[in-house]
């Protein structure tokens, strides 16, 4: 018969365990009493050393800087730029110039450089080419949904006026408005420094899925509060409201869907006659694919490293590629030396590359082409197979390039799309060249040569001394008088 009375512990055995739980509550109690003291400095800092009160939309960043000012010292720091910008937006165009026949008939052919710091977003907006010359209030070919993320103005200016009466104008009419760049109000609650959403598109998109975004965690808003802009949209036919086209899912084959559902077109290209789809910036929707958001990261983790002053820790607000600053992102997990990270980053990123410059050759060549048949007298029947494969193509090649880092974020992803996009052009392609047969004109083609930017631009028809003038005009005359006025109104 088996005794199933309990053993009794030995004295020693007593004591060791009675030490050890000592021991444990006391390095629970010094945590606690650690976790407490910084709770109560954080709380003294953000409510008894408030130099302003901060109340409503408060564009201005350097108010906030007065209350905040660890975090608006590392903001002003977006203004520092790339050694190899040499304090100027750097030409992608120049560097790529097939972009420019891929965007005949759409703005972006005119200028497109690369992305700065947040400091220059208000700055970069007037001064692109694509926003033009305005002349007045409502003047010029851009709609004032062009500002939706330029400036912690806008949702004060939506809140204001109305969203609707907000988007029904075009782009010069909140010229003397929006002057205020990227930065505080954008993303932080005034009252209780919670972050939040200022861009109605976002929770717009979130309900057409069914989805409660006043219910994402303090983990998903590190990410949601950049996906307010960093994403694909569009602006929808009837009062150029911002629209993101997530019905359907993240993938570039459900937006496509979606669009296409829609019967939705950017654009149609000047050369190829095609019904085009223009990518902006899918970063979030990139990033939801890759290996850091599978693991539970937010885009502020690698972007928005922790920073220490003494015991009060913080958010580094300099939002720049983690690659600069590897010891405090990278390496926070990564057991891999800096060098090996480097390596590691730059090998998918020229492997994306080298799939980009395929299918930007193939896409120019393609557009060329089938200029060459319409030329020529092709039919819309004749021409519709390939300028649906121009249409697919040239929207896996942008959406693969227009997101800021997709090597990055979701290297094998990319590299899928862009290989699809390849596919496509070289249907596209296949497609054309039964039109030439047709036609009877497959001798008679030569691809047209463009050796730099220059010479592309005039290959489309785009008149650069006209554009630039009128550009000069505008930011000596009419930005001088938006900012007079935003001074005197001490909006700025």
């Amino acid at each position: 018969m088996t005794d199933n009375k309990p053993k009794k512990l030995g004295k020693g055995k007593l004591i060791a365990l009675f030490a050890v739980s000592f021991i444990a509550v006391f390095l629970l109690g010094m945590l606690a009493a650690s976790i407490t003291e910084r709770r109560a400095e954080v709380v003294s800092t953000f409510l008894q050393n408030k130099v302003v009160d901060i109340q409503g939309i408060e564009a201005r960043n350097s108010i906030w800087g007065q209350n905040y000012p660890r975090e608006y010292e590392t903001w002003e720091k977006t203004q520092e730029m790339e050694a190899e910008m040499n304090g100027v937006p750097t030409d992608e165009l120049a560097k790529r110039p097939d972009m420019v026949i891929l965007w005949a008939g759409y703005a972006f052919s005119k200028e497109y450089n690369a992305p700065r710091g947040h400091f220059y977003a208000v700055e970069d907006v007037r001064n692109i080419l694509r926003t033009a010359g305005p002349k007045g209030e409502e003047d010029g070919p851009m709609p004032a949904a062009c500002w939706t993320c330029k400036s912690p103005d806008v949702p004060r200016m939506m809140n204001d006026v109305g969203i609707e009466e907000f988007y029904a104008h075009k782009w010069s009419k909140w010229g003397d408005e929006i002057v205020n760049p990227i930065g505080c109000a954008d993303c932080h609650d005034p009252e209780t420094m919670d972050l939040t959403i200022t861009r109605p598109a976002l929770i717009e998109a979130f309900e057409r899925q069914g989805k409660d975004i006043t219910k994402a965690t303090h983990q998903e808003m590190r990410s949601l509060v950049c996906a307010q802009c960093h994403v694909e949209y569009y602006f929808s036919k009837e009062g150029n409201v911002v629209t993101f086209p997530w019905d359907e899912g993240f993938t570039v084959e459900d937006m496509e869907s979606y669009y296409d559902n829609i019967e939705f077109t950017d654009w149609t290209h000047k050369l190829s006659r095609t019904p085009m789809i223009k990518a902006q910036h899918p970063d979030y929707e990139t990033f939801t694919m890759g290996p850091h958001a599978e693991r539970g990261l937010s885009c502020a983790d690698c972007h928005m490293p922790y920073m220490a002053d003494g015991s009060i820790k913080f958010s580094d607000h300099q939002i720049m590629s983690p690659m600069r600053n590897i010891e405090r992102t990278c390496q926070t997990c990564h057991n891999d030396s800096e060098e090996e990270l480097i390596q590691m980053v730059e090998t998918r990123q020229h492997k994306a590359a080298e799939l980009r410059d395929i299918l930007e050759n193939l896409l120019s060549s393609a557009h060329l082409e089938a200029k060459y048949a319409w030329d020529n007298g092709a039919s819309e029947a004749q021409m519709e197979e390939a300028l649906k494969y121009i249409r697919q193509a040239q929207w896996r090649w942008d959406f693969g390039v227009a997101s800021h880092g997709a090597s990055f974020h979701a290297p094998q992803e990319t590299q899928r799309i862009l290989a699809h996009g390849i596919d496509k052009a070289h249907e596209a392609r296949r497609a054309l060249r039964d039109v030439f047969y047709a036609l009877n004109i497959q001798d008679g083609y030569e691809k047209p040569q463009y050796a730099n930017k220059a010479e592309a631009q005039k290959l489309i028809g785009l008149d650069m001394d006209q554009i630039n003038a009128e550009k000069k005009e505008f930011l000596q005359t009419m930005v001088p008088k938006w900012l007079e006025k935003a001074k005197a109104e001490k909006k700025i």
